[in-house]
């Protein structure tokens, strides 16, 4: 099979885009994550099923006077993913925050402290429109509540207005705009004298795809046993380009991981970036696989990839070895995306991506196979 997958050819592609397949956009006022799952096994409940009560929403409203909100004030929820995420508005249905109920088990309270803190420098520097976290009245960036079943931190953000960018031929403008979003990200994240404390997950191959598989096993998807094997294959190559590529402070640091265009806020006149869940330490060039997430087949990547690496060279330095390798991380953000569909179930975007996605991951892994 000739190697003709058009995500990593062609800048002078046009800026195509199928109109459907690129993404169901919805309105988003808020833009908080929503991660993918496997759509055969679901943890929603039947439509014929009565509702289950929110675990979390009376702990929530208990928590209201720590953020100063008292009175008429509501959590509502917004999404179901790696986190809960609620948005609380005030009698007129105005928002006044973003409320981020944590996965249980997932991070720690050190590992979220240090991601808050990071968005805070970077909205103190002015290095991106982001989503500042609120502080408690006591000063404290978490609170803690009861689920029911599991205790789970909790967040809060400043309210942003604006919507996912809209499929259309501006959106490669938009990419422009996030490619210098990125390096400007990337340059502070290499000059920020991190506090004592910092710490992040450190996605590297091992973390990927290793004994400590933080996303699970992609063997764990749907596949045949011929797709077992191409993505087996696929699983070594990795290993050899990644490690032949590097970790050194040029190309591996501090990232967002997570660019893509849920977590992206447009409101006609700024591009603001949140959701800084998934942040730690990885490779550079690993954001921009990030930013095409699920989409990766899209004739109109190509024009992106342009796009955002004009935009990234406006900004700073993007070397064309560091360009070589988005294959190879663009490929390795869609093995992680297979396991983590397979390894969890039941959130709010099973129906839009799940459905052959590991199978399609087999066709993108045998085209990359084929140039390597």
């Amino acid at each position: 099979m000739d190697w003709e997958m058009p995500i990593w050819h062609s800048k002078s592609a046009a800026p195509c885009m199928k109109t459907a397949s690129w993404m169901r956009l919805r309105h988003r006022v808020i833009g908080w994550p929503i991660k993918q799952s496997r759509p055969r096994v679901s943890t929603l409940p039947h439509p014929s099923a009565p509702e289950r009560p929110d675990p979390f929403l009376g702990p929530l409203r208990a928590l209201l006077p720590h953020y100063g909100l008292v009175g008429r004030a509501e959590p509502v929820r917004h999404t179901v993913s790696e986190n809960t995420t609620y948005k609380v508005i005030d009698a007129d249905g105005a928002a006044l925050l973003v409320l981020r109920v944590h996965r249980a088990g997932y991070h720690t309270a050190d590992e979220i402290r240090s991601e808050l803190g990071w968005v805070e420098a970077l909205d103190d520097a002015g290095v991106v429109e982001t989503a500042r976290p609120v502080r408690r009245v006591d000063g404290e960036l978490l609170s803690r509540i009861d689920g029911g079943t599991a205790w789970h931190y909790v967040s809060a953000f400043r309210f942003l207005e604006g919507e996912e960018p809209k499929v259309g031929s501006h959106l490669a403008d938009r990419f422009h705009d996030l490619g210098a979003m990125t390096a400007r990200l990337h340059g502070h994240a290499k000059s920020w004298q991190r506090p004592k404390g910092f710490v992040r997950k450190r996605w590297d191959f091992d973390a990927m795809f290793g004994a400590r598989a933080l996303w699970g096993d992609w063997r764990a998807a749907a596949l045949d046993d011929k797709g077992r094997a191409v993505l087996e294959q696929l699983q070594a190559a990795l290993d050899h380009r990644l490690a032949d590529y590097g970790d050194g402070p040029d190309r591996f640091g501090l990232i967002h991981g997570d660019l893509r265009l849920a977590n992206l806020l447009d409101d006609g006149t700024r591009l603001a970036v949140i959701d800084f869940d998934d942040c730690g330490f990885g490779w550079f060039a690993y954001d921009f696989a990030a930013a095409i997430s699920f989409h990766e087949d899209d004739p109109a990547i190509p024009a992106l990839q342009a796009a955002w690496l004009d935009g990234y060279r406006t900004v700073a330095p993007f070397e064309a070895e560091a360009e070589a390798m988005l294959p190879t991380m663009i490929m390795a953000r869609r093995l992680l995306l297979t396991a983590w569909l397979a390894s969890r179930a039941g959130n709010d975007t099973d129906a839009e991506h799940g459905n052959g996605f590991a199978q399609g991951t087999v066709t993108l892994a045998e085209r990359y196979l084929a140039g390597v």
